[in-house]
């Protein structure tokens, strides 16, 4: 086996350019907006593909012009500020890798433009003018404008508080009453599992603000401390691990002349609610908020995450109405971009078609069965933008008008790859990645019209995995191989590295970090295949929810057949000799391969793994195990802890001492249990580091201390 560290292609080779990268994510647009007429694409970008600062740009007139550049704004300042720790966690939830202009947000018309750098609040106009700072009343988090650019709110030490967009009359919209009170802010649970990032939402008439209110008084707390400066105080996060209380969430209607509304959200689920070994109908959850011209929309989640309710807001009163009623005897799928309203009020919701079919329900007709709805990316009038599948492992993007039967939704995108789309007007931005790399393209009126550059480095490592549909399951898979292997060379011990969880596909043909990742570890000398199983997204509603009550037995059986079955046809990959490595859920999954499946499995490197499923959040852990007080079972059957008296085999536990979503309690549990049943194992702890290692050096030298440690444990 070789073991070459720099990849074939230079010093340091692909780890260190993909910790240089970011994971090959700088370089890259993103965050696109574009303008109701069409005629504007907003977007973030850093300039090139070493570049971590990123800078706000404007395509117009087909051309691309910068906006603000944090290095030009801060040239003539010695005064910055820092960033307040708000932001910092909102960006620790988006797994936000940059600095400099990392979100922004726009009037209306996509005029003026809103961002913080550093805790300050800047404004641009995108027709003419240079970043101007507008004074504030402390650090500022997630500015936006009013849909009339008159205006600009933003939270400052928990307050939601109102600017004018000229630098005047600043002044408090709503202040917290207690300590352990916030407006404006998601809380974690929202912003992390749920997928709600935002607090609040502007009315189209810019004189009101539907409001998020988050109480964390009862919500158990973590202290974080980095142990490397042990002269630093710990930092207190509120954090409901499974079976703890949640943050109660509120929301109020403000107006800008003064005066407030509670929403008033229904309690609980009806007699409709379905029934379960545990079952708790209160509606804890406001999963999705928003306003539009038709008035505040939100949906609400109960507690079991068995029904969710959307719901229509009297902005006058803050009464509610039910507009759409969806339950599930498992869980109900919260679908990225609805549910959402079109121009004439249609309601844009989840929906099941027929047969398996995870679809969408638009007007009151659905999708047809077998496309399998991902994402709702916007609406132009009454037509729906959305990302689908045919095929598993492709998505593309999709439009379908509210209308007759007839209005069947239209493919936009042919070729081979994921691709999704930001629209505005008669323009759709496609932003496409397939093996060769990725494009952004603008449309419009459906002409291209120009593309907006992808400046991102192409990996030094060239993937070439070989596309497997496995066993009886048709488990996608890719395999990568050494490039350097010839038939006859000998056998290639095997590398699983799959992520294999709930939410994530890999096995996906794009240029990707993880591919690029897949084949470095096939450069050195071992076949690597990576395999998505039950409980991934893309194949209907029993593949992804068969995980309920064991996240692990079939999970493992699917890895397991994958790599039989790629073996049958691949007479090279030796079976004598398998590894699995992995990160968060991933890691959790390599643990327990060789706990639980030590026949199979010879070594595995476990990163950020949460081997105790009661340290996790109440949403994600309640999703698919339920309450721990009244199904201990799920939990005990789930958790790695009681199992450490199994290990047999080479383990390494990498952990970020930093992470505030998988707690390092749980590799430090872990560890005591192992070193408590006398099995030998590493440990890798890494200072500094969150859940996203970004630091260049640790996350370069990773990759090459795993690589050495699984060539050492699988040496004969």
């Amino acid at each position: 086996m070789t073991t070459d560290r720099s990849g074939g292609t230079g010093p340091g080779g692909l780890p260190l350019q993909s910790a240089r990268t970011r994971r090959f994510s700088l370089g890259v647009p993103r965050q696109f907006t574009v303008s109701p007429d069409g005629e504007r694409v907003l977007f973030t970008r850093t300039t090139g593909g070493a570049d971590p600062v990123g800078r706000l740009w404007l395509y117009e007139d087909g051309a691309e012009r910068m906006l603000a550049d944090p290095s030009a704004v801060r040239r003539d300042r010695a005064d910055g500020g820092e960033v307040p720790q708000e932001e910092l966690v909102r960006r620790e939830r988006a797994r936000e890798t940059t600095s400099g202009v990392v979100s922004y947000a726009t009037d209306a018309d996509v005029r003026l433009v809103a961002f913080a750098l550093d805790g300050e609040l800047w404004a641009v106009r995108t027709d003419g003018g240079t970043p101007h700072r507008i004074a504030t009343a402390g650090a500022v988090t997630d500015p936006r404008p009013s849909p009339d650019g008159t205006l600009i709110a933003y939270v400052c030490a928990g307050a939601l508080r109102i600017v004018r967009s000229d630098g005047t009359n600043d002044r408090a919209a709503v202040t917290p009453e207690e300590e352990h009170v916030t407006y404006g802010l998601s809380d974690h649970v929202s912003a992390e599992s749920l997928g709600r990032p935002r607090g609040y939402w502007w009315s189209p008439a810019g004189d009101a603000l539907l409001v998020a209110r988050v109480d964390t008084a009862m919500v158990q707390r973590r202290y974080l401390s980095d142990p490397a400066h042990p002269e630093r105080p710990p930092r207190e996060v509120p954090y409901p691990a499974a079976g703890t209380p949640n943050a109660e969430v509120s929301l109020h209607l403000v107006r800008v002349s003064g005066g407030r509304i509670a929403v008033r959200l229904p309690v609980a689920a009806g007699a409709d609610h379905p029934a379960g070994t545990w079952t708790d109908p209160r509606f804890e959850y406001v999963a999705t908020a928003g306003w539009d011209t038709h008035g505040p929309l939100v949906s609400a989640q109960t507690r079991d995450q068995r029904s969710v309710h959307v719901l229509a807001v009297d902005p006058a009163t803050g009464r509610t109405r039910v507009l759409h009623r969806a339950h599930d005897r498992a869980w109900v799928a919260l679908r990225a971009g609805t549910p959402r309203r079109l121009a004439s009020g249609a309601l844009v919701v989840p929906a099941q078609p027929g047969g398996d079919t995870q679809g969408l329900e638009i007007g009151g007709r659905a999708t047809p069965p077998g496309l399998e709805v991902r994402e709702v990316l916007g609406a132009v009038g009454d037509r729906v933008y959305f990302t689908a599948s045919e095929e598993p492992t492709e998505i593309h993007v999709w439009s379908c008008a509210a209308g007759s039967s007839e209005d069947a939704p239209v493919r936009l995108t042919g070729e081979r790859g994921v691709h999704t789309a930001a629209v505005g007007g008669p323009t759709v931005v496609l932003d496409s990645r397939t093996p060769d790399g990725q494009t952004v393209t603008v449309v419009r009126n459906g002409a291209t019209v120009g593309r907006i550059a992808v400046l991102a480095e192409t990996p030094v490592v060239t993937a070439r995995p070989l596309s497997l549909s496995l066993g009886v399951r048709e488990l996608r898979s890719s395999l990568y191989l050494p490039s350097w292997h010839r038939q006859g060379d000998g056998p290639l011990p095997v590398l699983l590295s799959p992520y294999a969880g709930h939410g994530l596909q890999l096995v996906l043909p794009v240029r990707s970090w993880w591919a690029a990742t897949a084949q470095w570890f096939a450069e050195q000398g071992f076949a690597v295949l990576v395999t998505d199983g039950r409980g991934t997204p893309g194949r209907g509603e029993a593949w992804e929810k068969s995980v309920r009550g064991d996240r692990l037995t079939a999970v493992l059986e699917d890895q397991i057949d994958a790599l039989h079955a790629a073996a049958a046809r691949c007479p090279q990959l030796d079976l004598g000799r398998v590894a699995m490595r992995g990160w968060s859920f991933s890691g959790y999954l390599a643990a327990a391969a060789v706990l639980r499946h030590p026949e199979v499995f010879h070594a595995a490197v476990a990163g950020a793994a949460p081997t105790d499923r009661r340290l996790y959040d109440t949403h994600w852990e309640e999703r698919f195990l339920g309450h721990p007080d009244v199904e201990p079972e799920a939990y005990e059957r789930n958790s790695l802890l009681s199992e450490a008296h199994r290990l047999t085999r080479p383990l390494m536990l990498v952990h970020g001492l930093a992470d505030d979503n998988v707690a390092v309690a749980h590799m430090l549990r872990f560890s005591a249990a192992l070193l408590a049943a006398g099995r030998s194992h590493t440990v890798l702890p890494l200072s500094g580091s969150g859940h996203l290692v970004t630091q260049e050096e640790t996350a370069s030298n990773l990759l090459l201390l795993e690589r050495d440690f699984l060539v050492k444990s699988l040496a004969r």
